[in-house]
């Protein structure tokens, strides 16, 4: 039989030859996936193995076993597969079919791949995580180990120009597909908001069969939603062979759903692993329900989740063309032609949204992130994935540890991988269960009934879940570390050591994870009571997360199992709303507060830069003598500055020293800055600022009076009986002083910057004014005779 792909095949064969690198696009159907590696083993390309990397299982096996029938043998002689848990290979094998966590791990073993002569990726339009991290690591490895080493990269809808630029500009081959005219049909009108999804794909599928004949391919997004529309297609009769098919589905009835049925027309219920690398024989029919699951980082489970999202166009147009395979077909689409214009053009990389924990420890353990990705990690998701491994005792830095290589060996998600070789075998159901869909849906969200389920049965659990993690937990008990714990909350917080929750203070459940993040449980929730959790699941939600799965834990656990991570931290800190220093001694995990206490003989310096906190948050406490000597200052230019903004500015080295012993916002208001201003100048500066501004005037009574700098001249107030004898005006330098002369009760009389001219045209005024209101104090006809004097007659006198 003759494919479309067969044409090309010499080229194919002589650019690897030439060059030892290609990339080819070939559309679904034209026979890539099992003419090539045949014709390149045909062709005596290499004496090595040929490595086919497909990421799905059944499409895996399924390639396998379709070369293997080419050649007339059985699997496992010349041609075989290896996969997670299942494996067909001999001396002889040749050409081997591999899922990509196995190409990883043959790189990682082994970066020479002794025996491998050439390396092909199948189906790497589907982007996924997997596939571009081998991609990069075959690339290092051909650049400096094995430049012999072939390289093929086969599409079917990808863009080959970035691909073939990153291969070294590696010729591009295209094959025609061979297919039938398809006809599209789709909606008259979107489906309502409400609508079931299963419900409108089930009436759908029925109006498809009514309509045509041949075999029906259903696309669907996963296993639950197969399931539900199998059970509304019951109405289509005995005519009808409802055959679902999805990955995790047993190996023969995956084989059964592919094989025609001679006495009924079968409905192919498929995932989308039935797009692009399975021949489903006899289909004419496409009824694509424009759903798919993609690997995406799940912030609320700190792992990547399948998350349904809308079909590609790219994504769409495999799927309609399986109905032209072997005749004319018609492709039902359950959107509209209007909706069909709105959809993306092709899938994007799986590395621009996942979860990069597992990527970053296979960088680790390659010993080089460096490495030349079709699509760059983000840098914020990598960044986060290796604080998350350093956590776990997986990183140091960015070194790998024995512990991360131990991780790496394992498949599950590092976190499950952490839990399970440091708690032992008891906790591979926890782990399986973790790492699958709940069992429970809507019964809490307690982790224990769910344990519970595992080990008895739950009436209100998915059966077929609940199998899928039985069977995953034998395969993990015997990877696990040696027995440690029989405490699953101790288990899931090794998991999720940045999920630890502590409740907060109030009504409602609200609890702070140990990573700083918030998260809330419903009132009626069974743990809403509890004052520590392990939370392992959330609703994603960045201000504050809903728990969907938690387990209860005390502190006594937490202390046990984190002994080595727990801080004391010694909190002194201005408090705000109280206007005082407060010390405190605090236990702490990341971001909780496992115990809280005063902290006795905290060192004075730790309480006076605390309150220096208080101070800058308060302003400064300016005295009026305070206020002086920074007017004076700002007479000298060669002096330091004393504005506000300065001083907060440089407060650690003038203010510091002298607040010890002050606490509170009270202590402050009663502090006089001055002497603390004073120490800012240096003896000679203080020299220099006591001669061109001194801080007093001496009266001839000899009293110092404070003289006032914030205005436009000095100012000093002095008793006019004080100046009586003065005949020259006070200056400093050649400035006046001005002087405001008061009474006896310490009212301004006169403000002069002339003394002398005071006493010889006003002062006879004020001394007929000044003797009736204090007929006591000496008002002399001449006061430049008079002596100075502040003091009253005696009585009588």
């Amino acid at each position: 039989m003759t494919l479309p792909i067969d044409p090309l095949l010499p080229d194919l064969i002589t650019a690897l030859r030439d060059a030892g690198r290609a990339v080819l696009q070939a559309p679904p159907g034209a026979g890539k996936t099992t003419r090539v590696p045949l014709a390149m083993l045909a062709a005596g390309l290499t004496t090595g193995r040929i490595v086919m990397l497909e990421p799905r299982r059944l499409a895996a096996r399924g390639a396998a076993e379709r070369m293997a029938e080419t050649l007339g043998e059985k699997t496992g002689e010349t041609v075989g597969y290896r996969m997670r848990g299942d494996s067909r290979t001999g001396p002889a094998t040749r050409i081997e079919v591999v899922t990509e966590g196995v190409l990883t791990r043959m790189i990682q073993s082994d970066p020479e791949l002794t025996g491998v002569g050439a390396v092909i990726f199948d189906e790497f339009h589907e982007r996924s995580l997997q596939a571009d991290l081998g991609l990069a690591l075959i690339q290092e490895v051909r650049a400096a180990l094995r430049p012999d080493l072939l390289l093929l990269v086969m599409s079917a809808t990808l863009d080959a120009a970035p691909v073939a630029a990153l291969l070294d500009d590696a010729p591009i081959l295209t094959a025609e597909g061979r297919s039938y005219p398809v006809e599209n049909i789709y909606l008259d009108r979107p489906l309502p908001a409400q609508t079931r999804f299963e419900t409108a794909l089930a009436d759908l599928i029925a109006s498809a069969a009514a309509e045509t004949t041949g075999d029906i391919l259903a696309f669907l997004p996963g296993e639950g939603e197969i399931h539900r529309t199998a059970g509304l297609l019951s109405r289509l009769g005995d005519g009808f062979a409802i055959r679902p098919l999805f990955g995790n589905m047993p190996f023969t009835d995956q084989r059964a759903a592919l094989a025609p049925d001679p006495q009924r027309r079968r409905v192919v219920l498929a995932t989308s692993i039935a797009e692009t690398s399975l021949t489903i024989a006899g289909i004419t029919v496409v009824v694509d329900g424009g759903r798919a699951r993609r690997a995406r980082f799940d912030p609320g489970s700190g792992m990547s989740r399948l998350m349904t999202e809308r079909v590609t166009r790219a994504e769409a147009t495999q799927r309609a063309g399986r109905a032209g395979r072997t005749a004319p077909g018609r492709a039902y689409h359950l959107w509209t032609r209007g909706e069909d214009g709105a959809l993306q053009a092709f899938p994007p990389p799986e590395i621009e949204s996942a979860d990069l924990t597992a990527l970053a420890l296979e960088l680790a353990l390659w010993g080089d992130d460096r490495l030349p990705f079709l699509t760059p990690p983000p840098a914020p998701a990598l960044a986060e994935a290796r604080a998350l491994l350093g956590n776990l005792g997986a990183l140091d830095g960015r070194s790998i540890t024995a512990h991360g290589r131990a991780l790496a060996a394992l498949p599950l998600h590092p976190r499950l991988g952490h839990m399970l070789l440091r708690a032992g075998p008891k906790a591979a159901p926890l782990a399986a269960l973790m790492a699958d869909r709940d069992p429970l849906r809507g019964a809490g969200a307690d982790l224990h009934p769910r344990l519970a389920a595992l080990q008895r049965g739950d009436t209100r659990a998915d059966p077929a879940t609940l199998a899928r993690i039985r069977q995953e937990t034998k395969r993990l008990a015997p990877m696990a570390g040696p027995p440690q714990l029989d405490n699953p909350a101790q288990m899931a917080a090794l998991a999720y050591p940045d999920r630890i929750a502590q409740r907060r203070p109030g009504d409602q459940p609200r609890f702070l994870l140990s990573g700083g993040k918030g998260a809330i449980l419903p009132d009626d929730d069974a743990l809403a009571s509890q004052p520590w959790l392990v939370v392992t699941d959330t609703d994603g939600n960045p201000r504050e997360a809903r728990i969907r799965s938690a387990i209860a834990i005390t502190e006594a656990d937490i202390r046990a199992l984190f002994a080595d991570q727990i801080t004391t931290h010694h909190i002194t800190e201005w408090d705000s709303r109280n206007g005082r220093v407060i010390t405190r001694q605090r236990d702490m995990l990341g971001a909780l507060i496992l115990s809280d206490k005063p902290w006795p003989n905290t060192p004075p310096d730790a309480i006076a830069r605390a309150m220096l906190a208080g101070v800058r948050e308060m302003g400064l406490n300016w005295t009026d003598a305070a206020q002086r000597f920074r007017a004076r200052v700002a007479l000298l230019p060669t002096l330091p500055a004393m504005d506000d903004a300065t001083l907060l500015d440089q407060a650690d080295d003038w203010l510091l020293p002298h607040i010890s012993g002050l606490r509170t916002a009270a202590d402050w208001k009663r502090f006089d800055m001055l002497n603390a201003l004073r120490a800012r100048l240096d003896w000679g500066q203080m020299q220099q600022l006591d001669t061109a501004a001194p801080s007093h005037f001496v009266t001839p009574l000899g009293r110092r009076t404070p003289i006032d700098y914030s205005g436009d001249i000095p100012t000093i107030e002095v008793r006019l009986q004080e100046m009586f004898g003065t005949a020259r005006h006070p200056t400093i330098g050649h400035t006046p002083i001005r002087i405001t002369l008061l009474s006896p009760g310490g009212k301004p009389v006169q403000v002069t910057t002339d003394l002398p001219g005071f006493w010889a045209n006003t002062y006879a005024d004020v001394r007929k004014d000044m003797r009736g209101r204090y007929p006591r104090h000496p008002w002399p006809d001449d006061p430049l005779q008079a002596d100075p004097s502040v003091r009253a007659k005696p009585r009588g006198t």
